[in-house]
């Protein structure tokens, strides 16, 4: 039948795309890394350091997961030709939405992988930090801030990564003024660092009583955390530490015991706070973690201010200039101002439904085709 003989065209055409990807993920090298690793797990001491055979594992099950999914991808694609050749010898048209919704998630999970292959930062791999802060504007910013809070939090659960929060900062009437949250999984800096700006938000305020428009500001601050064998040079002398008593939920001790910690680093203000763990020691060690991140951060950005004249597209992620807008009324509309991507969907973005934008960033990153010059 001509519509079977049609997909099988488009199938044998996607062979060599597939074939493709496998190389682009540099799956030879994900195998031997991998066998590797089994041989180094199997030797006589391997769990006797606790924190290094975690390591390993995690990155063992990774690479795994990344040569199961080309293999995967390849068994949907020879299931899909097989799916052609039954239909046409025996000319079942009820075959076809199989076929045609096979095919479709095929080309998605395609581009989702060939998109993976783009994350060639230096910590992209990492896991990742994000500091919600809010604008202006009292509860209103302070309730945005609470939405994105969620937003992100259901993001990283879409895609089975976990999420600590590190510390919160209660509004005063309703929502938070400010929240770190730590995202864990491959490629989770990678995939969020197109975040990193001002969110802008319109809708009709649910505290205002003559239900008026309000516009609020909330900005996003996203880090790699940077891995203990990175070096960064904090002196002991230059930071102050401070402790205090948690305000989140967590039962009595939490909140009767000063544990959460509070370092601040004198030559340049940095300021990080943890209040998620039971001890004052746990919490100082988290603390050091998103203050080792900031400092790389620092350096990084000022290094980019460095050879600003050779870079291609200056992305301003400052004060004011917003990276993203969410119109809730009159109408509905995310608008990335960057890449020009935007959707109607705003119940899904406020529910983690993010990969359109990140994917979006990815490719303009890749290609320099950016909105914003």
């Amino acid at each position: 039948m001509l519509q079977f003989d049609e997909y099988k065209v488009k199938l044998n055409n996607l062979k060599p795309a597939l074939e493709d990807l496998g190389k682009a993920l540099d799956l030879e090298s994900a195998q031997r890394e991998l066998e590797m690793l089994e041989s180094e797990s199997a030797s006589d001491g391997f769990w006797d350091d606790l924190e290094k055979s975690q390591k390993a594992t995690r990155r063992m099950n990774t690479l795994r997961g990344k040569l199961e999914s080309q293999k995967r991808r390849e068994g949907e694609w020879e299931d899909l030709l097989t799916l052609c050749e039954m239909g046409n010898e025996e000319e079942d048209d009820s075959l076809l939405p199989e076929l045609e919704a096979g095919y479709a998630k095929l080309e998605q999970e395609m581009e989702e992988a060939r998109l993976s292959t783009l994350f060639t930062g230096e910590y992209d791999a990492n896991n990742v930090i994000l500091t919600i802060h809010a604008g202006a504007g009292g509860t209103e910013a302070q309730d945005w801030a609470q939405m994105l809070l969620r937003m992100y939090t259901r993001w990283a659960e879409r895609h089975g990564y976990s999420c600590n929060v590190a510390d919160v900062t209660d509004g005063d009437e309703a929502g938070i003024k400010s929240a770190t949250i730590i995202i864990e999984g491959e490629n989770a800096y990678g995939h969020l660092k197109s975040e990193h700006g001002v969110h802008r938000l319109v809708r009709i305020s649910p505290f205002d009583a003559n239900a008026r428009r309000q516009t609020s500001f909330a900005a996003l601050e996203v880090m790699p955390e940077i891995p203990d064998d990175v070096e960064v040079d904090i002196r002991p002398e230059d930071v102050e530490m401070q402790v205090y008593r948690s305000s989140g939920a967590g039962g009595q001790h939490i909140n009767k015991t000063s544990s959460a910690v509070r370092l601040i680093h004198k030559p340049t203000g940095i300021v990080v706070a943890s209040q998620q763990e039971r001890s004052q020691f746990q919490n100082k060690e988290t603390c050091m973690k998103m203050l080792r991140s900031k400092l790389v951060e620092l350096q990084m950005q000022q290094h980019a201010e460095k050879v600003s004249d050779i870079k291609g597209v200056q992305l301003k992620i400052e004060w004011g200039s917003q990276t993203r807008s969410y119109v809730f009324m009159p109408y509905q509309l995310v608008k990335d101002n960057r890449t020009g991507f935007e959707t109607s969907n705003v119940n899904g973005v406020m529910d983690g439904d993010l990969d359109g934008f990140i994917n979006a960033y990815l490719k303009c990153n890749a290609t320099g085709n950016w909105v914003t010059k």
